[in-house]
């Protein structure tokens, strides 16, 4: 595993370039920070100001090289890199609160933004006028959005809120694509159908097969590979996935963790997801069973955490947790040393992937070798 150490602020959201040798991130307030990997270390070669709010949502996009950001103060911007600076147009939302995410969809042709104002915007560019225009959708949100995720396909969009729900939308757009084909997820596809929406929370305690879908909060959403299961965390430490074609059944576990803030597939059967904790933790969904079961914490002994860094990151690891003494530092056992707010995957995609990164409060992010992990971990199984 790799750590590095790139600000005393908390990392707020990250995303990557398409052959990874630069990360977009936000130091918890209003500008965007580029960093180029340097040998071992990273560079900071461009700033993206223009926001007058916290950046709370960034996406770049692999094939168009496009970033798309949003903020606290109500808007969205596409960054365009041209002659070696990034040129920001605006994208007007049409929402009263803060946005709070952001997500290209595969094709890059149009982004989702959820924001406070119980609504997404679908955006996407009018040739006609030359600009982002965006249509919403609001029913049946009754809460703030916190995370979306995009189907394979282009057309399915999935949303968590403060609401409690889970839900799949279509979110097709004429203007710029065809009619999209049946999925398991349904057939009928008009804008903003609900195609899947969870029901009220499983309980505390384990096991739960049926309509929950957690109590709390949903922190994070995430389609699989092939776009047939659907996984979400919630702020009552569930970990929820629900399978196309199966939409009534939701599978839940009830885990024992601090409420879990990001998920990602890893495989078609493996999840990662991390939060409060401060470290990653493995799922494996078992779908003959209909079974979710914990497959063990993503961590490094400390001694292996420690080798290579310096006085002076150690130093700023205490001073991120108000600590005096080395002996607090000490209960600290994992790389990270605040909660993991973001994961993404670097390596392989969703159905293989070999490396994933966390960013956290801790304003530290690491690289985490999934070959490495099961070695170094012998009772874990990622399938």
């Amino acid at each position: 595993m790799a750590y590095h150490s790139f600000l005393l602020e908390p990392i707020s959201c990250h995303a990557w370039n398409k052959d990874r040798t630069q990360i977009a991130l936000c130091p918890n307030n209003h500008e965007v920070n580029i960093y180029q990997k340097d040998g071992t270390k990273w560079k900071k070669i461009h700033e993206l100001k223009e926001h007058n709010g916290h950046v709370t949502g960034i996406d770049w996009a692999p094939e168009s090289n496009r970033i798309v950001t949003c903020g606290a103060d109500r808007n969205a911007y596409v960054w365009t890199l041209k002659e070696g600076t990034w040129k920001p147009t605006l994208v007007i939302l049409r929402i009263n609160r803060a946005a709070r995410c952001v997500k290209w969809s595969p094709r890059e042709n149009k982004f989702a933004v959820g924001s406070g104002s119980r609504l997404i915007s679908i955006c996407y560019f009018e040739q006609e006028n030359d600009w982002w225009v965006c249509k919403h959708i609001k029913k049946p949100i009754r809460s703030t959005i916190l995370s979306l995720d995009w189907h394979p396909n282009n057309v399915l969009l999935a949303a968590g809120s403060c609401d409690f729900k889970c839900r799949v939308f279509s979110a097709y757009i004429k203007e710029v694509e065809e009619k999209p084909g049946p999925t398991p997820w349904g057939s009928k596809m008009p804008f903003g159908e609900v195609l899947f929406e969870s029901e009220a929370g499983a309980g505390a305690g384990g096991q739960a097969v049926g309509g929950g879908g957690g109590g709390g909060w949903v922190h994070s959403v995430c389609f699989s590979h092939s776009g047939n299961r659907l996984a979400w965390t919630s702020h009552d430490s569930t970990v929820s996935v629900a399978e196309g074609g199966k939409t009534n059944t939701v599978t839940c576990l009830s885990s024992e963790s601090l409420p879990l803030l990001c998920v990602t597939f890893i495989t078609e059967n493996s999840i990662v997801a991390a939060g409060h904790d401060c470290y990653p933790m493995l799922f494996v969904y078992d779908s003959a069973k209909g079974s979710l079961t914990f497959g063990g914490k993503l961590d490094v002994p400390k001694q292996a955490a420690q080798k290579g860094i310096s006085a002076r990151e150690r130093f700023q690891n205490l001073d991120r947790r108000a600590s005096e003494t080395k002996s607090t530092d000490q209960e600290m056992n994992t790389l990270h040393k605040n909660s993991i707010s973001e994961i993404s995957v670097l390596e392989g995609g969703r159905n293989k992937c070999t490396k994933f990164c966390t960013t956290g409060m801790d304003g530290g992010m690491v690289i985490w070798d999934v070959k490495t992990l099961e070695s170094a971990m012998k009772n874990l199984k990622i399938v």
